[in-house]
C-alpha cells in the first residue's frame, strides 16, 4: 500500500487497531511524489486505475494482472496530476439518491472485484448447489 507522505494520517496505534491487524502483514510505504511513483510502477508493467465516479464499471476492466488502484480523498477525489497519470478511471455505478461511497467502501468493492476476477470459477462439485445434490 502506498500512502502520500504529506497530508496523510500517520500509522498510529489507533489506525493499527482499526485495521484489525491488517497493518501487521500489509506492506505500507510512504511516497513523496505520487505521480513519479506511478510512472515508475507503469514502467515496471503495472496498469494504473483511478477510482472516480465517472469511471467505467470494474467488471468491464481486466483486473487480473499487475495493477495499481488509486483512491483520492472522500471530499475531492483524486488529485488532478494523479488522475492524469492513470491509464483509466474505474467507478461504481450508483442507484437512487446516493451519489458516492466513502473511500473505504469504494476500495472494498473494487478490491473485491479484483479478487473475484482472479479466482477460478467453482466447479459443480464445489458449488453450494452441487453440495446439495
Amino acid at each position: 500500500m502506498l500512502i502520500r507522505d504529506r497530508g496523510a494520517a500517520p500509522l498510529t496505534p489507533t489506525v493499527v487497531q482499526a485495521s484489525a491487524g491488517a497493518t501487521e502483514w500489509l506492506e505500507v510505504e510512504r511516497v513523496t511524489n505520487t505521480v513519479a511513483e506511478l510512472e515508475r510502477l507503469k514502467k515496471a508493467g503495472f496498469w494504473v486505475y483511478g477510482a472516480a465516479e465517472e469511471g467505467v464499471p470494474p467488471w468491464e476492466i481486466d483486473l487480473t494482472g499487475p495493477i495499481v488502484l488509486c483512491f483520492g480523498g472522500e471530499a475531492k477525489g483524486l488529485r488532478r496530476l494523479t488522475r492524469e497519470s492513470c491509464d483509466r478511471l474505474v467507478g461504481l455505478p450508483m442507484r437512487g439518491r446516493v451519489q458516492s461511497l466513502n473511500v473505504a467502501t469504494a476500495a472494498s468493492a473494487l478490491l473485491y472485484e479484483a479478487v473475484r476476477q482472479r479466482t477460478p470459477p467453482l466447479t459443480p462439485q464445489h458449488s453450494r448447489q452441487g453440495a446439495l445434490d
